[in-house]
């Protein structure tokens, strides 16, 4: 048998660079205006905001895929009470995925110690009206320097850990970061890393920071490393970090500990449902005018499809009354959040199945809008860790179970009493449904 590197394989087709740019440089355009006029998860108006991030999935998931992140870091920085590093002019991305290999490394150094000559070079961006004022040489409340020589990130942040929040404690990072989406695109992003001390022992901790993404000791990848083809346009490469200055976003572990990170999680599911849904569109069309006869194989896939996704959209509004009324905080909500993402992610790969099955080879080899569709979801879905994740969600079921057994309390505090069975016994007190 001849080697696979044998074959006279055809190399793919590479995209257009500068029409990548273009879609990219739209789809920030657009995040700008949205993080204006989108509320924000858990302030009473979640449903909107979901349903909102539904509809960009609908319309393409790469634009979405590329809005989303922009978004969820201003829900961030305003849940770090950190609002003044917000500008009119910053598009943001957030970066907390870890790989194998020696991990992204933040080193704190104290006040009077020698600093490399690139350290201090963070450029702030310009401030529009009612963000801060004008761009001056002085440093901004976010540490980040108008003319980008004299200001370093400094420990301001709500919540710092005492050890680290010395005055004029300035922070770097150093080490290689992966799976960053969107590193050549946005001008700012919050990134977690692994908590170094002066000496750059690892403590076993893990923070938040912001960056600036043109200092010169922050290098992409080569976008030739992402060959997707589905979320073609949202580059994701590793980006090695060298001294890059940061500043610090809330204590250590908050990033992952905050209610928010359950939420942005499901707002992220949220997409995945519109994505779902512009799949399953396909066989609405057909079938609303056909060109046949509609047999009962197809009202059979149609009947599944809107089972499935009435489903996860009804999961996931139950998930958004939950933020919004208190119940989605702590090991509640992130139960909450693999329930959303697991139910979500499913019902995503049985739409591709049913229609894929119900409409044959035509659509997947004729129609690259639909080829489109499919591509991006299977890929945007990956973000669940699918069997994993079922797991994590069984396991924090039953942690949850002990505590409130516990505290004395009720697993679901909101359900009705429970209707005594037949023969006077009544259903389990503490079970998640």
């Amino acid at each position: 048998m001849s080697e696979h590197a044998d074959l006279p394989i055809p190399a793919g087709a590479a995209p257009d660079a500068q029409a990548v740019r273009r879609f990219t440089d739209h789809a920030l355009d657009r995040a700008r205006d949205l993080g204006r006029q989108l509320p924000f998860p858990g302030e009473g108006a979640t449903p909107e905001l979901w349903r909102a991030l539904s509809a960009l999935g609908r319309a393409d998931l790469a634009h979405a895929r590329i809005i989303e992140p922009h978004l969820d870091a201003l829900a961030i920085l305003r849940q770090a009470g950190r609002e003044d590093l917000v500008t009119t002019q910053d598009t943001w991305a957030v970066w907390a995925a870890e790989g194998p290999g020696e991990p992204l490394l933040a080193t704190p150094t104290a006040p009077g110690r020698d600093r490399g000559p690139d350290q201090d070079a963070v450029p702030d961006r310009d401030r529009g009206a009612g963000q801060g004022g004008t761009a001056s040489s002085s440093v901004e409340p976010g540490g980040l320097t108008g003319d980008g020589s004299e200001g370093a990130a400094r420990t301001s942040s709500p919540g710092a850990s005492a050890a680290d929040d010395r005055p004029a404690a300035t922070w770097t990072l150093t080490g290689t970061k992966p799976w960053c989406s969107l590193a050549d695109a946005v001008s700012r992003a919050i990134v977690t890393a692994h908590v170094a001390d002066e000496n750059g022992a690892p403590t076993g901790h893990r923070r938040t920071f912001v960056v600036a993404t043109d200092h010169p000791g922050f290098r992409p990848a080569p976008v030739t490393q992402w060959a997707s083809h589905g979320l073609a346009e949202v580059v994701t490469v590793p980006v090695t970090f060298e001294d890059v200055p940061a500043e610090p976003l809330g204590a250590d572990e908050w990033y992952l500990t905050r209610p928010g990170f359950a939420w942005g999680g499901m707002g992220v599911a949220a997409i995945w449902l519109g994505g779902a849904q512009a799949v399953a569109d396909l066989l609405w069309d057909q079938l609303r005018h056909p060109r046949r006869p509609v047999d009962d194989a197809a009202l059979t896939a149609l009947g599944q499809l809107d089972l499935t996704l009435g489903a996860a959209r009804a999961v996931l509004e139950r998930a958004a009354v939950a933020v919004d009324h208190g119940d989605a905080a702590g090991q509640v909500g992130a139960a909450w959040a693999l329930r959303v993402r697991r139910t979500v992610a499913d019902a995503a790969e049985t739409v591709v199945r049913v229609v894929s099955r119900a409409t044959g080879p035509g659509p997947l080899t004729g129609d690259p809008a639909h080829i489109r569709r499919v591509e991006s979801l299977q890929v945007y879905i990956r973000q669940d860790h699918a069997e994993r994740d079922t797991a994590a969600l069984g396991r924090a079921l039953l942690a949850l179970a002990e505590d409130t057994a516990r505290a004395g309390g009720s697993t679901h505090p909101e359900r009705a009493t429970d209707i005594p069975r037949e023969g006077g016994t009544a259903h389990p007190e503490d079970t998640p449904w």
